[in-house]
C-alpha cells in the first residue's frame, strides 16, 4: 500500500492473472476495480474502467460504455443500493456471461507474455 509496486508484487499479480483460479482472478479484479477502496465498486469506478479497457483493446462495441454499465448493474447489483459488493461482484461475473467475458478480457496478457 505504498503506492509503488515493486518487483515481487508484480510477479505475483502476473501469476496471479496467468495461472490462479477464477475466484481469485475475480476478487483480484475486484480490489484493482474498488480505486477508492471503500470495498464496493459504484457506477463510477466501472464505467472507467470499461472506458479504459476498451481504449486499450479498441475494437467496436455494440453498446456504449454508459449503457453495458448500466446492465451490469441492473443484472449483478442485487440488492439494489448502486454499489457492487465482492459478493455481487463475483456471483454477478459466474453468471452473467458478458461481464465474465469482460473481466477475462480486461487483463488478457497473452499478448505481453508472447513478448516475452
Amino acid at each position: 500500500q505504498d503506492g509503488y509496486i515493486d518487483f515481487m508484487e508484480y510477479v505475483a499479480a502476473l501469476s496471479l492473472v496467468l495461472r490462479g483460479k477464477m475466484e481469485q482472478k475475480l476478487r483480484w479484479y475486484f480490489k484493482l476495480y474498488d480505486v477508492d477502496g471503500n470495498g464496493c465498486i459504484d457506477r463510477h469506478e466501472l464505467l472507467n474502467i470499461i472506458k479504459a479497457i476498451r481504449a486499450i483493446n479498441g475494437g467496436d462495441h455494440e453498446t456504449s460504455a454508459e449503457e453495458f454499465t448500466n446492465r451490469v448493474f441492473d443484472r449483478i447489483d442485487v440488492n439494489g443500493d448502486g454499489e457492487l459488493s465482492l459478493d455481487e461482484f463475483v456471483e454477478g461475473a459466474r453468471k452473467d456471461e458478458e461481464f465474465m467475458e469482460v473481466m477475462i478480457k480486461s487483463l488478457d496478457l497473452s499478448h505481453i507474455v508472447a513478448m516475452i
